[in-house]
């Protein structure tokens, strides 16, 4: 009989968290040195025996930018966290037995996007080559696109597109939650704060950056300028040399780049998806939701790529909220069962 463990206790979990570490060859020597050693937290549900004939779906839980693994399961009163609403789910029987899979994708600049770059490292690969096959290896998983599912918020809304857009097979289902879309309105407005920050450090990217992490305490325009890093990292990167990045504006005099912001579009999913019906088709359910008041204007994107897909004549389970960007974790509540529901079960 395997002990639950202290993580479990401590959240109050009738299931168990396990966390296993990868070296992952996808992340290996990247340019801005993030570790390739990954940990990789597991929900397990109520009764599940590593050495019982009982395999379980698995769902990849992607966290939003600023986060990381561990985020996802941190502990706050009056909230519930992925961990805790799967088991409670799971518990009350409004879903089935799955496990719950955290992925680790952390940068220096906050966050990789899930994609693959000479800048960041291949994220993309490591979620779907690395973490799938270490999970399946270490795990009682129905290991087969139809035992898969990908979501997660923000930039891990944004991240569970793009996989299922990128690497058609290795999911049957994804959830976005307030997911990045429609860039067209999501990313400008904050361009010009961006354009002053770095000016104001001669556009000097690593002393900047250093600065940044040096600080005790930032102020909301250097957190914006970090971001917008990131994101060029993923989407515009010059070369493999780390902070060689195109921005999308002009340093000098802030006006947009409109060559670069396209290499951002390619990443759009209101963008892509016109492009990928064969591996939206295959999917078992594509799910979005955001708030109404999302201070990025993204309940606008998560409109506009449900339309687009029903277009291509698909199906959409798209929802809205009367709620923010911030704290929209008990929306899990609603995305979890379903993605469940629809996965191969034993």
């Amino acid at each position: 009989m395997h002990d639950r463990s202290d993580i479990a206790r401590l959240l109050g979990l009738e299931g168990d968290v396990r966390v296993g570490f990868i070296e992952s060859a996808a992340l290996a020597d990247n340019p801005l040195g993030d570790p390739a050693s990954r940990a990789i937290p597991v929900y397990v549900p109520p009764g599940y025996d590593a050495q019982g004939s009982r395999r379980y779906p698995a769902l990849y839980v992607l966290h939003g930018y600023t986060g990381d693994s561990l985020a996802l399961i941190s502990s706050r009163p009056w909230e519930t966290n992925v961990f805790q609403w799967a088991d409670r789910l799971v518990r009350e029987r409004r879903m089935p037995p799955a496990l719950i899979v955290l992925v680790d994708g952390f940068t220096r600049l906050g966050g990789s996007q899930y994609v693959d770059s000479v800048h960041n490292g291949r994220y993309a690969t490591y979620v779907v080559r690395d973490v799938i096959a270490d999970v399946d290896r270490r795990y009682r998983t129905i290991a087969s696109e139809g035992g898969r599912a990908v979501l997660g918020k923000s930039s891990g809304g944004f991240g569970s597109m793009h996989l299922v857009l990128a690497h058609p097979g290795s999911f049957a289902a994804f959830a976005s939650h307030s997911g990045d879309s429609y860039f067209r309105y999501a990313h400008p407005p904050a361009f010009a704060t961006v354009q002053r920050v770095l000016e104001a450090h001669d556009f000097d990217i690593p002393a900047f950056v250093d600065g940044f992490e040096r600080k005790h305490k930032r102020a909301p325009a250097e957190y914006t300028a970090m971001e917008m890093l990131a994101y060029a990292a993923a989407y515009s990167p010059r070369s493999a040399k780390a902070f060689d990045l195109d921005l999308p504006f002009e340093r000098a005099g802030g006006e947009l780049r409109e060559d670069v912001f396209a290499r951002w579009l390619a990443f759009d999913p209101a963008e892509r998806v016109g492009a990928h019906r064969d591996a939206l088709a295959r999917l078992r359910l594509r799910y979005l939701d955001c708030g109404r008041r999302d201070e990025y204007n993204l309940d606008i994107g998560s409109r506009v790529v449900a339309q687009r897909i029903r277009e291509l004549g698909l199906p959409v389970r798209h929802e809205e909220f009367d709620d923010d960007h911030r704290n929209v974790g008990y929306r899990y509540e609603i995305s979890l069962p379903a993605l469940a529901a629809v996965l191969d079960q034993e």
